[in-house]
């Protein structure tokens, strides 16, 4: 048997053509889509394989938002110089930008979304909340989706959306597992620490279904529209020899005498 023949061979069902028509999935691009459909819709759609009611358009577009523009972080610097080095290729600066979006920056809901899993899973969800709390305690680490140098003591991104989680009528299991975890971070702590915007959108994420394995794509899709517009910035009024010479004059010493 061929591998075209062979049942084994992997298929596509994301999009087929024909002579006269293009279809996403079972749409038909130019006939149910084009002018009628929003693009968070078919990506939707294309992604997890269902189109999402108001209220979870609602999270999702909120979602996007939030994480499109986070100032000169490391993928926007990224961005930027590779840009200054390459002007010539847009799409080479916003690729490089979104190398950062890991897991130390912009995409921590992965993380913390597995350890919100963990919590719904457990039968007693407090007691798992402690245990986690402690253990990233005893390693002296951040927990994913908590703490932010700036924003003290509470990121009012996170009160937001979680907020907008009620309202919609989507605060379920994974908002309330945030809420245990961050009493016991807090309790473990001996004083308040922040929920971030992260630990947010993995709480509200995984309340309408969103596997976290899949999370940092949301992350990655807001994230290039940021780029863009660092791009469009960069064009504007152009820092890359600015920040190149910053980090030049602060690290490199000069020769010593002698």
């Amino acid at each position: 048997m061929s591998a075209m023949n062979d049942a084994r061979t992997p298929r596509t069902a994301l999009c087929h053509y024909t002579t006269d028509a293009v279809y996403y999935g079972d749409a038909d691009l130019v006939g149910d889509l084009l002018g009628k459909a929003s693009f968070i819709d078919v990506f939707m759609k294309q992604t997890f394989g269902r189109v999402p009611g108001a209220g979870e358009r609602r999270i999702v577009d909120a979602v996007l938002v939030t994480l499109m523009e986070h100032g000169m972080t490391p993928s926007a610097i990224a961005t930027r110089m590779i840009y200054a080095s390459s002007p010539e290729n847009l799409q080479a600066g916003v690729a490089a930008g979104l190398l950062a979006v890991a897991s130390r920056f912009v995409g921590t809901m992965e993380p913390a979304a597995q350890l919100l899993g963990s919590i719904v899973a457990s039968e007693d969800g407090e007691a798992q909340a402690a245990r986690i709390a402690h253990d990233y305690r005893a390693r002296r680490e951040a927990v994913p989706g908590f703490g932010h140098h700036l924003h003290k003591p509470d990121d009012p991104r996170a009160v937001a959306l979680l907020a907008l989680a009620r309202e919609v009528g989507a605060y379920g299991p994974h908002c309330e597992a945030l809420a245990r975890l961050a009493a016991a971070v807090d309790a473990t702590a001996g004083r308040h620490i922040t929920i971030n915007a992260t630990g947010a959108i993995a709480a509200l994420l995984g309340d309408i279904g969103i596997p976290p394995a899949l999370m940092r794509g949301f992350a990655v899709l807001s994230r290039a529209a940021g780029l863009i517009a660092h791009i469009a910035e960069e064009q504007r009024d152009p820092s890359g020899r600015f920040i190149w010479n910053l980090v030049d004059a602060a690290m490199t010493d000069e020769p010593s005498a002698g």
